[in-house]
């Protein structure tokens, strides 16, 4: 063997040249099969897709790929993809918590409907109930959490037949039939004294048109792009949810890659979670202004009637919120539960579940 290679064997072996960063060489090869969220909104186009097919392989020099698509383009439904990846049918995905709290009550705690009404202190409440999310995910679906982020703030769209009412409350919404996707929406909508009614997101504009709902509750731009403009007149801009979403990895996947590639997806999630908050944020006004009167770089004007809500909707919105929905969802997840989120959303919020 020649001198130098004698040398960096020894050196190798006695651990000289241990602290040197190899760069790629010990990332794993792996191909992950992934479902993102829905496949016209901006999270999966600017966020989710470009996670798997371009910055994984970019920053492991190209040994992370993926076959990544959205779970409208496969037909699976929402809450099918977690049982899914518990299963081992995908080795990655993009999922919302309130599709995934059937398995886990818990789930549904970091995206009460009416809890939070701002980005900011949404942000801390992840942050400090971002423990149990990935302890839920690990026990209840195998998964390893990788990052929690959001989409615009859900908000109530209805079709109040005459764009020239202006005077509107949440009183008002009591008698509506409203389409709602999850069990703290639905709590929320029955504290309203409407009725809720769940309808897929692809149907929701039909059935607005044909009466068989009077409002629906979505993000701010997803509305928008859905053009729900078209079938309803009002917004009433009261913060009922976040969508929050997470992405996560089949756990024995997980256990299958070296400390290396775990490392590299662990920090390339958390830059793709920093862009997300930053973007919708932004985006939440975007599509309030859009689905209104503008301004809308994003295509022409909704011309819906913007409501603010009053005083006393926010009282109301409080009293349901703390009353309602954080009650009846103490109640489905116990007191264990009730007393984890008190020590993290709760001191966040200034709010107590019952014990």
């Amino acid at each position: 063997m020649h001198k130098r290679q004698l040398f960096m064997a020894a050196a190798f072996a006695t651990g000289i040249f241990a602290a040197v960063p190899q760069a790629n060489a010990e990332i794993q090869k792996y191909n992950f099969e992934v479902v993102g969220t829905w496949g016209f909104l901006e999270n999966w186009k600017r966020f989710e897709s470009k996670f798997w097919n371009e910055q994984l392989p970019k920053a492991s020099g190209g040994k992370l790929t993926a076959n990544a698509k959205p779970y409208t383009e496969l037909g699976i439904k929402g809450f099918e993809i977690m049982s899914g990846l518990k299963k081992g049918a995908f080795d990655g995905v993009h999922a919302l918590t309130s599709y995934s709290a059937k398995a886990s009550p818990a789930l549904e705690g970091i995206d009460l409907a009416g809890v939070i009404q701002d980005f900011p202190t949404y942000r801390k409440a992840v942050t400090a109930y971002r423990p149990i999310l990935e302890r839920e995910i690990a026990e209840k679906y195998n998964a390893k959490l990788l990052n929690v982020y959001t989409f615009p703030s859900q908000q109530l769209w209805c079709n109040l037949k005459d764009r020239n009412i202006k005077d509107v409350s949440l009183k008002d919404l009591a008698g509506k039939k409203i389409r709602t996707y999850s069990r703290t929406l639905g709590d929320f909508i029955e504290g309203l004294n409407a009725s809720a009614v769940t309808i897929a997101f692809a149907e929701v504009v039909p059935a607005l048109q044909k009466g068989v709902a009077d409002c629906g509750i979505t993000g701010t731009m997803p509305a928008y792009n859905a053009k729900w403009y078209q079938v309803v007149t009002h917004n009433i801009r009261v913060r009922v949810g976040y969508a929050a979403t997470f992405t996560a990895i089949n756990m024995d996947t997980w256990k299958s890659l070296n400390a290396d590639t775990q490392n590299l997806i662990l920090s390339e999630a958390k830059k793709m979670e920093d862009e997300i908050w930053a973007f919708t944020t932004t985006l939440d006004q975007l599509g309030m202004d859009c689905n209104a009167s503008g301004p809308c770089s994003a295509g022409e004007t909704g011309n819906m009637v913007p409501v603010t809500p009053s005083a006393a909707d926010q009282a109301m919105l409080q009293d349901i919120a703390e009353n309602v929905v954080l009650k009846r969802w103490a109640e489905r997840c116990g007191a264990a539960c009730a007393k984890e989120w008190n020590d993290t959303v709760g001191k966040v919020v200034g709010m107590k579940a019952p014990i």
